[in-house]
């Protein structure tokens, strides 16, 4: 199964306005595991940096000067994204950038029903929040050191392994324990079948009175024919010498 984890940095918030895309940061998924087959650019937006969106990034106008405009980026983007799940933090910021972009190059608009936002999931999860990036890495105890800025492909990267313990930790097909895997030799090998459920080693004691299991005896032999039940009724046994 492929998937995709993104991210994208912006010269602001609206692109109705005239905010655009300055850099798009993907990391692929297969089977849940990063391929390193990444996707990776920074844009020309085409238009001036401003003050509130550089101290976000980083990426200067200068900087971003001899960038590609995405127009001639469009199609290597569109043919890494194309027909696959789409994650990323917050998914509609980014996808409504995205597909603004996409139209204007002349190429399909990212699909909805392709997109999984890991910020709905989170809040699911956590309802109390906060549910930013940051805070899931600290919830989930993963390194976002490096992360002194926005950059679209690390905080992609960080995602990755966000997203990964929203769903269920790096062993989702599995979902074993530790004295599980060790009783099956780990992971390697294993043929993915769950073990029965361990047994108590003594039965409770039954709860029913002797008056309730006595009913209960009567309404069975008012039962034509053989009754599955007549199997769960209590044993009769002869009374025990007290140990005392």
């Amino acid at each position: 199964m492929r998937e995709i984890v993104f991210d994208t940095e912006t010269t602001g918030l609206d692109v109705m306005t005239g905010d655009r895309i300055v850099e798009i940061g993907c990391v692929e998924l297969i089977n849940h595991l990063p391929t390193e087959n990444n996707f990776h650019v920074y844009i020309n937006p085409e238009r001036d940096m401003p003050e509130e969106a550089f101290r976000v990034h980083g990426l200067s106008e200068e900087f971003l000067s001899d960038k590609p405009k995405f127009a001639q980026i469009a199609k290597d983007f569109h043919e890494f994204i194309k027909d696959t799940v789409l994650i990323a933090h917050n998914a509609s910021f980014d996808v409504k950038f995205l597909n603004w972009e996409l139209d204007k190059a002349g190429f399909p608009k990212i699909d909805n029903d392709l997109v999984i936002d890991t910020l709905a999931m989170a809040r699911q999860r956590f309802p109390a929040g906060p549910n930013n990036l940051d805070v899931l890495c600290s919830r989930f105890g993963i390194d976002n050191s490096k992360r002194t800025l926005h950059g679209a492909l690390l905080d992609s990267e960080i995602l990755a392994d966000v997203y990964l313990e929203l769903i269920g930790g790096r062993q989702t097909s599995f979902m074993l324990s530790s004295d599980q895997q060790s009783d099956s030799g780990g992971m390697e090998g294993s043929t993915g079948e769950r073990k029965p459920a361990r047994q108590r080693p003594v039965a409770l004691s039954s709860r029913l009175t002797e008056a309730e299991i006595e009913a209960h005896r009567a309404f069975l032999g008012e039962i034509k024919g053989e009754s599955i039940w007549s199997g769960y009724l209590p044993q009769t046994t002869e009374p025990q010498p007290s140990e005392s």
